[in-house]
């Protein structure tokens, strides 16, 4: 109940939809009624001779019964036609009424969808943007530990699922209700003693369809997680589609996504037969019913205690209760399926970011002296990934790291810009610990390259101007020069306007790499982070960067993470990192002085 009342609380104002949505389905029900209630003074016209045809003068007093309708209706007949009028003249003014009426009850039931709808659409997109942009703010490490695939099918499919606990919960608590209200009003004025049986049979239906949708919630939320796995092998399988190729491995993952696909596919199977079996269920149960009625209103026909036109009326009416009733029942079901899917939504919605600002947090106007690691240590949950790590970066000055890899060198790199928090030590700017700043602040500060050049869909320009959203045509040209890109993007069809493709993949790695740069240039940050920015290239692609690294550095304090040791001679400092640990740090000269770790690498390098 608590997760139902979250969800429909993204439908906020309730009371903007729900109070037109009354008034919409009372009408909506009231004319509905009317169609089937004038079967009675249609039948009675055709059939009843001339006592159906004589005149009545004087309004009816107000009652419930059929008999005041019809006598209304004749009373009408008089004022328009006189006294005298043919059969064709009380047809036509009852074919008259009863197309106003339908006219009414459809535009009433137009006006409550449209009513659902927009209240649906609101909802939906209040909710996929809260959820998304929790997603954006979560921590880097949220999304080591999650699939990809399985975060776009809850904002995407399963946000779509929830629509149901949206839309169906006007319709539950309104129309649905109003409808069979109306239904029985009416049957009680044609015959109460018919409707007895009906109160009696009608909640057998109920008590054996409730059970039928007791049982949906379960296989639809395994549904809704089996799709969320299914859409992450899809995702894996596309962005990776040369290693699969390459690799040989189209019936691997062919097979896997097969497997997956038959697991979603056998428990949807199992879920539709369930819910598709409360309708034809419900509709048996309803034909039933209408033969037991057609014995017992024969009986009160053959009687004399109710005319034939008013039992024919009575059939009428009792043969759309079910519909109602069979829609109340199916919108639970469909109810149950929209929960299954928030609580995966709401779990995502729920989840919360472990970097979280100080409440006196205050921001990094200007950096002035120097970043400290002083004794950090981060393990990854339970793996130690750094261990006592302290060393000084002062500003203007290039900080190298080197060592093997997976030694922790660009986990140091994400610890800066609070990507992720130390599980020991402290990280300082200026003296003062990082978590002291606004996260804003902080990031503000830092530029980056690093070697997985992460574009996006779009044009050349955009991506660039990422650096700064308000930068103007030519500072993003002049940021493009910076990196050596100019030369190249002018070439391509539309030049800064070109779309670059998936993942910038219309481009060369080397292009690819001086567009991070220019977006790193047109950002303009303090300190910049360079995580082996020019290991992936070939020679030429690595000159062009590294010639656009250079003029980026100029000026800036620099962390640079290299495995090509020539590109980092000049740094002031080389920290030599080595599983977790600072093994080395100082100059060049003054570690290959040493004859270690960084001399040992230097020399592999060079054979």
């Amino acid at each position: 109940m608590k997760t139902y009342l979250r969800l429909l609380g993204f439908a906020k104002p309730l009371e903007k939809y729900a109070i037109p949505y009354f008034f919409y389905t009372l009408f909506y029900a009231v004319f509905n009624l009317m169609n089937f209630m004038l079967i009675i003074p249609i039948l009675s016209t055709l059939f009843g001779g001339e006592a159906a045809m004589a005149p009545v003068r004087e309004m009816p007093a107000l009652e419930f019964s059929t008999e005041w309708l019809e006598g209304s209706i004749r009373y009408l007949i008089y004022l328009i036609y006189g006294e005298s009028y043919e059969i064709l003249d009380v047809l036509t003014m009852l074919a008259i009424i009863i197309a106003t009426s339908a006219l009414l009850s459809n535009t009433f039931r137009y006006l409550g969808q449209r009513t659902v709808e927009n209240m649906k659409i609101r909802a939906l997109q209040r909710l996929r943007n809260q959820t998304y942009n929790n997603v954006m703010r979560l921590n880097v490490g949220y999304f080591t530990n999650e699939r990809k695939g399985d975060i776009v099918s809850r904002i995407m499919a399963d946000v779509q699922v929830v629509r149901f606990c949206i839309t169906n919960t006007l319709q539950v608590a309104f129309r649905e209700p109003f409808l069979i209200l109306s239904y029985f009003i009416g049957m009680i004025a044609i015959s109460w003693k018919l409707t007895i049986f009906t109160l009696i049979y009608l909640p057998i239906v109920g008590l054996i369809i409730g059970r039928i949708v007791k049982k949906l919630r379960k296989p639809a939320l395994t549904a809704q997680e089996q799709f969320g796995e299914l859409t992450s092998v899809l995702d894996e399988s596309i962005a990776g589609v040369k290693v699969v190729k390459g690799y040989g491995g189209e019936e691997f993952f062919g097979s896997r996504f097969a497997r997956i696909n038959k697991a979603y596919s056998d428990v949807s199977r199992k879920m539709m037969y369930r819910q598709q079996l409360a309708s034809p269920m419900s509709e048996f149960l309803g034909i039933l019913a209408a033969a037991g009625l057609m014995v017992a209103g024969g009986l009160l026909v053959v009687g004399g205690s109710l005319d034939a036109s008013g039992f024919l009326a009575y059939i009428g009416i009792f043969s759309q209760v079910t519909r109602p009733i069979r829609q109340f029942t199916d919108a639970f079901a469909n109810i149950n399926q929209g929960i299954a899917a928030g609580e995966r939504v709401l779990a995502l919605l729920d989840s919360k970011n472990p970097i979280t600002e100080k409440p006196d947090a205050i921001d990094l106007t200007d950096f002035k002296e120097s970043i400290e690691f002083r004794n950090v240590s981060f393990a990854y949950e339970e793996r130690e990934v750094l261990s006592g790590v302290s060393f000084t970066i002062r500003k203007g000055e290039t900080v190298a790291l080197v060592g093997p890899s997976g030694g922790g060198k660009s986990t140091i790199s994400d610890l800066i810009p609070r990507f992720y928090d130390v599980t020991a030590g402290e990280i300082l700017i200026d003296g003062r610990n990082i978590k002291d700043y606004t996260l804003s602040s902080l990031r503000e500060k830092f530029g980056m390259v690093s070697q997985e050049t992460i574009l996006f869909n779009d044009t050349i320009e955009n991506n660039i101007l990422l650096g700064d959203l308000n930068a103007s045509h030519e500072e993003v040209v002049a940021a493009a020069k910076v990196a050596n890109a100019d030369g190249f993007i002018v070439e391509t069809p539309e030049g800064y306007n070109t779309n670059i493709g998936d993942r910038g993949s219309k481009l060369s790695g080397g292009q690819r790499q001086r567009l991070s740069i220019a977006r790193a240039v047109l950002k303009n940050p303090e300190i910049l982070i360079l995580d082996e920015a020019t290991s992936a290239l070939d020679t030429e692609s690595e000159q062009l960067v590294q010639t656009a690294l250079d003029k980026l550095q100029s000026g800036r304090t620099s962390l640079v993470i290299a495995h090509r040791l020539s590109t980092i001679h000049n740094a002031n400092k080389i920290v030599v990192i080595d599983a977790g640990r600072v093994a080395e740090q100082g100059t060049h000269d003054e570690l290959m002085a040493k004859s270690g770790i960084y001399a040992k690498l230097i020399e592999m390098q060079q054979v």
